[in-house]
This record gives C-alpha cells, structure tokens and sequence, in this order.
C-alpha cells in the first residue's frame, strides 16, 4: 500500500487517509466512563499522536501494536503537538506496506558514516587501539547492527544509524577536545567514543519499531558492551591488561554518577571527558529533534518536553523579533525578607529520568554539581569502599 501522506506533511484541520505502523497502543477510561484509546502512529519522517473516541472496542479488535494500519482522521493542533482524531481505521497485510516508509533513518548516508568511521580508525597512532577497532570493524555481523542501530528508545537519535551518528559525532568532539588540551590520550578517548554505547547494538531491537530486547532489560547496554570489548581483547594477545583496563573503565563510567545508571564514576581524565560530551551530543539531538516535531507551531516557544521539564525557546518561522513571553504563567514579584542564613533550603525536587540512558533529563549538572558536596580526590579511600 502506497504511502499517502507522512506525518511531517500533515497539517492542522486536513483530512489524512493514509497507512502508519502503531508503535504504540493505550485503552483508557474518561471522566465520563467512556473508554478511549490512544495511538503511538509513526513512519520514517516523525511520529503522530492518534485518538479514537468512538467505536474504541471495535476498533480495538482490528489490530495490535507493531501493525500496519490505514486510518481515516483529520488533524489537530493540542497543547502544540499535532494530532489525529480517528475516524476509520483497518489493519494493512504486511506484506503490503514497505518498511522504508515507517522506520525513522539518519539524513547522514550509511555509507559516509562507514566511512567516516574507517577515516578515524587510520588515523590511530597506538598500535593497540586501532588493532582493537580493526577487529570490530572487519566483525561483519557486528557491523551490521552498529550502521542500524538507532541510540536510544526515546531521548536522542532516535532512528536507524542514530547509534553511529551519536558515536561518531562524540568522537569528533573527542578529537576536537584532545587538539586542545595537552596531556590528553587522543585514541583513548576516541575509542572510548565510538565503542562507549555498542552495547545497544544488542541491548535494543529495531527491526520494526523501538524497544528492548531481553538482553537489554536484564544486562543492559554498559555490561552488553564490555562483554564485547573483553570478547575482542581476547583475540589480540598482545593488548596491554593494564589498556584493557582504561578501555573498559570507559564503557563502564561514561554516564558519570551512580545514580545515572554508571557502575563507575569517571576516574581518569579520559573518561571525565567522554562522560560530558556523550551528554553534551545526546542532548543537542533531543532538544533539537524536539524542536523539529512542531512545524505548525508558530509561537517562540516549544511545547512542554516531560523528561527534561522545561519549553524550549525557539526562534519564530520567517524571522522578526520573536516575543520574550514565554509559555507558562507569569507571576508577580513579591518581595520576600531574606531567609535566616542558618535555614536549610527546601529540598530540591526529583526531575524525570532517562529511562533509556539510565540518567537525569536535566540539564543543571555540571562538573560543579556533580561534584558538590563530594571529596575532590577521585582515588580517595571511601569512594573505592562505597563502590
């Protein structure tokens, strides 16, 4: 079944007759005692919510998640994110439908990206190093998954080659990093960069839609990873032990705290630095693909992104000065008398978390919050006893 309309092309009150894959299916009650249902609908170019109000259980019946589904609706704008309220829906054979129309895939060419990729392994000076990412490179069915594999389920490149993508970027950004401070250990940190996430290569299943595989939930990609680098280590008898080591200690801290999902705390100055600028790209891509999904929202400001608690200012579709109001409600100033300096500060509230990266949404943890609080000797004796 020819693809009619992609969800980047619809537009507020048109009439959308064409097939998605249902990446989602929620049954739900109403106020009323009504029951409703909610729809996850997607094609490669973005992702649509779907409502149905009436008829929900017959509709309910035609399909499941992970279907092809033809739907009849007409489009709407709620709360800044675009909706279709269904009307008609009926399940699409498989074989019908054509898998490049629904799967979201990198704008970057898979073969640039292999091909950045080998450029960055050439230019390795330790032997060690580049023999380690040879190994993987030439590992075909490894390969495989690594030019496939989107990044994560939900927060950033979030879509077929987004794991390549987000790597080589970090590894470019490692580059660009080790050029400017002295000291660093360029194939270092730009192994650590390319080899930090392939656990997701197997942690994550994208053969139709998004989501995790056994492995995934029981391991993870950070145990899914090291398993692979010690599985390639092995086939290369000379690589130092106490290389092996730094190697891995990057896979295992680079989502820096404990309480973001890391076994580890970064511990050298390699792995401080992937540890930021693996936050850094991830964030940039979702707060930029963020953006991108609100076409027909012509105001400066986004819509509400739950997982980092916040609306993102925007500059306003065909210039002119955009307004400096802001989306929520303004609220008079009071003055207040300053709080005794002895008074404890309010406790501060729990943000949402990344549930694919195993870390905080938000963006207030710098080095210095990080490390607030905290003993600055990273080898002191009550860190190692604490992990």
């Amino acid at each position: 079944m020819l693809k009619a309309v992609y969800v980047e092309q619809i537009r507020e009150r048109e009439w959308v007759e064409s097939p998605f894959l249902v990446r989602d299916k929620i049954m739900a009650m109403a106020k009323n005692g009504k029951p409703y249902m909610t729809l996850k609908l997607v094609d490669r170019t973005g992702e649509v919510e779907g409502r149905v109000w009436d008829r929900v259980d017959e509709f309910a019946r035609r399909f499941e998640k992970n279907d092809f589904i033809q739907v009849k609706g007409k489009a709407s704008v709620y709360m800044g994110k675009m909706q279709l309220v269904i009307q008609d829906l009926n399940r699409v054979a498989e074989e019908q439908a054509d898998l490049a129309d629904y799967m979201p895939v990198s704008e970057r060419a898979v073969e640039a990206m292999v091909a950045e990729l080998r450029a960055k392994i050439a230019a390795m000076t330790d032997v060690h190093l580049k023999g380690l990412m040879e190994a993987f490179e030439a590992d075909e069915q490894f390969m495989r998954g690594y030019v496939k594999a989107p990044a994560a389920k939900a927060m950033h490149h979030v879509y077929l080659g987004g794991l390549l993508e987000h790597s080589l970027a970090v590894a470019s950004l490692a580059e660009d990093v080790a050029a400017r401070y002295p000291g660093i250990h360029r194939d270092l940190l730009v192994t650590g960069a390319l080899l930090h996430d392939i656990g997701k290569v197997e942690e994550l299943t994208y053969a139709r839609t998004f989501d995790y595989s056994d492995d995934g939930k029981l391991l993870g990609h950070i145990m899914l990873g090291v398993e692979m680098v010690e599985e390639k280590i092995r086939l290369l008898p000379d690589f130092p032990r106490s290389l092996a080591t730094v190697v891995k200690h990057l896979l295992l801290s680079h989502h820096g705290q404990y309480e973001y999902g890391s076994p580890k705390r970064p511990k050298t100055m390699e792995a401080v630095i992937l540890n930021f600028l693996d936050d850094l790209d991830s964030k940039i891509n979702g707060v930029r693909t963020h953006i991108e999904r609100e076409p027909d929202n012509a105001s400066s400001w986004t819509g509400y992104h739950r997982l980092y608690d916040r609306y993102f200012f925007k500059d306003t579709p065909g210039g002119g000065e955009p307004s400096l109001a802001g989306p929520e409600k303004t609220q008079p100033i009071v003055e207040q008398a300053p709080a005794p300096v002895a008074a404890s500060p309010a406790p501060e509230k729990k943000r949402p978390q990344d549930r694919d990266r195993g870390r905080k949404a938000n963006f207030g943890f710098t080095l210095g919050d990080q490390l607030r609080g905290k003993s600055l000797d990273l080898f002191s004796a009550d860190d190692d006893e604490k992990e």
